[in-house]
């Protein structure tokens, strides 16, 4: 590998501005068994609130795919001035950790970054969506780099990370450098992830939570409990219940963090954010957070769970983001796919 100082690239934090967002329209069933009616709903009313501000760029199955996608949001009155579609066959929606990573090069150009994607080591169907970030790369004539290893694709996924754009890059252990059987990549220790990262996502300090949120079928995801919301500042989840499962973790990643540094030596303002109370399906828990929301150019989309921390959490980040409009979206049937809104967004930087 590159020595880690040899920094090529730049991933530019989310509230930067975007070109565009890009979707994967909901088709795999089994992500929501008996629910994907109303999981299109959600769909529409987050395509509503991006295309007002933004382009938002939906992928498509081949075939009638794209007409009836069209046909049902301009059944549900949604304006479509500002939609494009895309074919290209996927398996499942969750673009934030299968699509591309748009980085920026030192000439400020914009680039794609392919690393691989399996399904989080716990799914057999994923082959379509591997193929993703490339097949955006040749729709927007964007040079790509396929990031491997040994032969193989390093696998990173989007939800993983959360990055500053100045050179911190927020990731968990748990996820990262498990060994158990979603091991992502079996060979690679934390300096192997740190090198990648500094090379080729501009992140130099890397700071390492432990681990994430019962529920979470991904085995750790940061963004599902901390994302920064400025260079300095990040939220940070907090269960008040001392009975709850994530109680204790999420207080070890507070007592971590605190003694974290950004990459200019300051400390992080850390900013406490409510779990909600716990959400189940057929008896197992779902990974039902705050913290999985997405910053648009003129809006944060915040999930919401028909809870009464759902005033208090947008309260806090409409606080954090005064230029922003913070809209709730009721997301209790989306999370029956173990994912929210962050999950099926990707921001495209302007050019």
């Amino acid at each position: 590998m590159s020595d880690s100082r040899a920094i090529s690239y730049r991933l530019p934090a989310e509230w930067e501005p975007h070109e565009a967002t890009w979707l994967v329209w909901p088709q795999n069933e089994s992500d929501w068994p008996e629910k994907l009616s109303s999981i299109r709903q959600v769909y529409r009313e987050i395509v509503s609130y991006l295309s007002e501000s933004e382009k938002t760029r939906i992928i498509v199955n081949p075939g009638e795919a794209h007409k009836r996608a069209e046909d049902f949001l301009e059944k549900e009155s949604t304006d479509l001035a500002n939609v494009e579609f895309y074919e290209c066959p996927t398996d499942r929606s969750w673009i934030r950790d299968s699509g591309p990573f748009f980085v920026r090069e030192k000439s400020g150009e914009l680039s794609v970054l392919d690393f691989g994607f399996n399904a989080w080591a716990k799914y057999p169907d994923w082959e379509n969506d591997d193929l993703v970030p490339g097949f955006i790369a040749e729709a927007l004539r964007l040079d790509s780099k396929t990031l491997t290893r040994l032969g193989r694709k390093i696998i990173l996924e989007g939800g993983s990370i959360d990055a500053n754009g100045k050179g911190s890059l927020i990731t968990t252990k748990q996820c990262l450098l498990s060994a158990d059987n979603q091991a992502r990549n079996p060979s690679f220790e934390r300096n192997d992830y740190e090198t990648i990262f500094s090379e080729y996502l501009g992140a130099t300090n890397i700071l390492w939570l432990n681990g994430g949120i019962e529920g979470d079928d991904t085995n750790g995801h940061v963004d599902d409990i901390c994302r920064f919301t400025g260079p300095a500042t990040v939220v940070l989840c907090l269960e008040d219940n001392p009975e709850d499962q994530n109680y204790h973790p999420l207080r070890e990643n507070l007592e971590i963090l605190q003694d974290l540094r950004l990459e200019d030596g300051g400390k992080v303002e850390i900013i406490p954010l409510p779990m909600p109370s716990p959400l189940f399906f057929d008896g197992e828990r779902l990974p039902a957070t705050y913290a999985n929301f997405y910053i648009s150019n003129e809006k944060v989309l915040v999930p919401t769970y028909n809870d009464p921390k759902d005033r208090e959490a947008i309260g806090i980040l409409s606080e954090l983001f005064p230029a922003r409009h913070v809209v709730g979206i009721d997301c209790v049937d989306l999370a029956w796919g173990f994912g929210a809104i962050h999950c099926m967004t990707k921001e495209e930087p302007v050019r």
